[in-house]
């Protein structure tokens, strides 16, 4: 796959609505340092990924050609440090700049980069609520890449109630548990890049509360740190529509009762550790929204200049001069642009309440399930207007269009699907701070908001957001998803018209920009019937007449 890394994009972005704090000449040299692997090295095994991916025997799994090498340079290049505290081995630079990394990344090989991103997490839960002890271990392998994490909650019988797990964690009396249970749909849950895998794994131990109130956290290496194999088996590895390049595993605990785990943070503090390690991994799942979006578009906009079909002004023409063709283009523009000022406005609102902001605290709160489904969606429509583009010749896997859309159709389900974004967005984070944060929110998009459209928008995000806060339950539920559209294309908008402000914006980005203001956002405007109509329409047949 030939991929060129948005840096420009990046760079523009960072320095307009992150405010990173960090110097220009640094931000430059980690965006083109990242972009030389990516490119480089990355990109070129996605094909081989998607077609040859990892493979499975009772020994464990192996990565396809060249993966390995892939990775040693991404770890001897220091990649993994970039947001890692320097007091645990890591550079200490801002979160939104480690997600322009993991951006790239994922963008030159999207399955790939499940490895990095879910070591961030591990990463996340430890520097929280690890003990000094276990930061030490573990910090430093995980920063560097040298090991890897990734993170066990789901098992086959809970599906997204997390509180139905059955996993068990038996105290073997000097402070260390005896793990028992099988996890699926675990990313990178065996491989031979490292030497070692850290899981983290939810499980109850003796009489533990019911639901979510009797989880706790453990940390269970592949290997023990004598160098012992610890009783983790890979069972099997799920074959998937897209993310082929990535492994995902059905892990086995304790099959020979010797699974031996370490207890993370306090007992039954497991969803308190489980949603440090979530919030931040939706940000990234957001994030895999904008890296397909930006692969998608760049295939998209290569072919359309290339293939020739049909005639104009007489002659023959590639299909990019076709007006349907411009449509789509500039809407996957437009959309991939949107995406990626969201997420990044988001990620730095993380940078902002590591440093005591408790305003940015709320504002991540509210953005986070905004960032998640709202990119996650536009991934997956720029990646099937990609398809389009290609017309007959993008329903053949070997131009590779497909493989986009494969692999973006993953991201609105996991770390809670998209319904469940909305669902927390209605039914926790409108009231958050007795409202103010959503208050807040609207407020400063009104302040800085120009095209009448936009302000009608946010006029309208304002009412529906004001009556979902006295609705009931079922009220609420059926508006939550065209209200989560709406805002979030609010939000879009306002990064958009205020990166086509400043005075640096080239007429490429003001062009971008006007076409989603007067084009995408009045689809938004449109959703406000759907948001505020009643819940009584959804059930308005029995079960059986579905």
């Amino acid at each position: 796959m030939t991929y060129t890394a948005p840096v420009a994009e990046q760079r523009f972005v960072l320095a307009h609505i992150a405010d990173t704090g960090v110097d220009s000449d640094t931000i430059d040299a980690v965006l083109e340092g990242i972009a030389g692997l990516a490119e480089g090295e990355w990109a070129p095994l996605a094909r081989r990924g998607d077609t040859n991916g990892p493979t499975w025997s009772p020994d464990g799994v192996t990565m396809p050609a060249g993966y390995a090498a892939a990775y040693r340079a991404y770890v001897d290049g220091g990649w993994g440090t970039i947001g890692v505290g320097e007091d645990h081995g890591g550079q200490g630079l801002p979160f939104v700049v480690q997600a322009a990394v993991l951006e790239t990344l994922g963008g030159a090989n999207m399955g790939f980069a499940l490895a990095p991103i879910l070591t961030v997490g591990a990463i996340e839960a430890l520097s929280h609520h690890g003990s000094p002890a276990q930061q030490a271990t573990y910090l430093p392998k995980l920063a560097t890449g040298e090991w890897t994490g990734t993170m066990n909650l789901t098992e086959p019988q809970a599906g997204s109630d997390v509180g139905a797990l059955r996993t068990t964690a038996t105290p073997r009396g000097d402070g260390t548990f005896l793990l028992k249970g099988t996890k699926i749909y675990i990313s990178f849950g065996d491989h031979d890049l490292t030497d070692n895998i850290v899981h983290l794994v939810l499980a109850r131990t003796p009489g533990a509360p019911e639901g979510t109130r009797g989880i706790s956290l453990f940390l269970v290496p592949k290997v023990r740190l004598d160098g012992t194999p610890n009783d983790v088996r890979v069972v099997s590895i799920e074959h998937k529509m897209g993310l082929h390049a990535s492994p995902t595993c059905v892990l086995s605990f304790g099959d020979a009762d010797d699974c031996i785990g370490e207890l993370i943070g306090a007992e039954f503090g497991g969803i308190r550790a489980m949603f440090t390690m979530m919030n931040n991994a939706r940000l990234n799942v957001g994030l895999q929204g904008v890296q397909v979006a930006e692969g998608a578009t760049q295939k998209a906009a290569d072919y359309a200049r290339e293939r020739v079909q049909g005639v104009r002004e007489g002659k023959p023409a590639a299909i990019v001069g076709h007006p349907d063709v411009r449509r789509m283009l500039m809407r996957m523009k437009a959309q991939t642009q949107a995406a990626r000022a969201l997420v990044y406005y988001a990620c730095a609102q993380v940078d902002r309440a590591a440093a005591g902001d408790a305003a940015a605290r709320d504002r991540l709160e509210i953005m986070t399930p905004l960032a998640k489904a709202h990119a996650t969606d536009i991934g997956n429509e720029v990646a099937s207007l990609g398809i389009q583009v290609h017309g007959g010749m993008g329903f053949i896997e070997e131009t590779g269009a497909a493989q986009f859309f494969r692999d973006a159709r993953i991201t609105p389900i996991y770390e809670g699907t998209n319904g469940i974004q909305a669902a927390d967005l209605v039914g926790r984070k409108l009231s958050l701070s007795n409202g103010a944060a959503f208050a807040t929110l609207i407020a400063d998009m009104r302040s800085e908001a120009h095209h009448p459209r936009l302000i009608a928008l946010v006029d309208a995000c304002e009412e529906v957001g004001r009556r979902l806060q006295t609705a009931d339950t079922d009220e609420r539920q059926a508006a939550s998803y065209p209200f989560l559209t709406m805002l979030s294309v609010a939000a879009c908008g306002w990064l958009l018209e205020k990166l086509a402000r400043t005075d640096d914006a080239d007429d490429v980005r003001r062009a971008v920009a006007a076409f989603y203001l007067e084009q995408v956002v009045p689809e938004a405007l449109g959703l406000e019937a759907a948001a505020s109509a009643p819940a009584a329409q959804l059930y308005a047949l029995a079960a059986e007449d579905f």
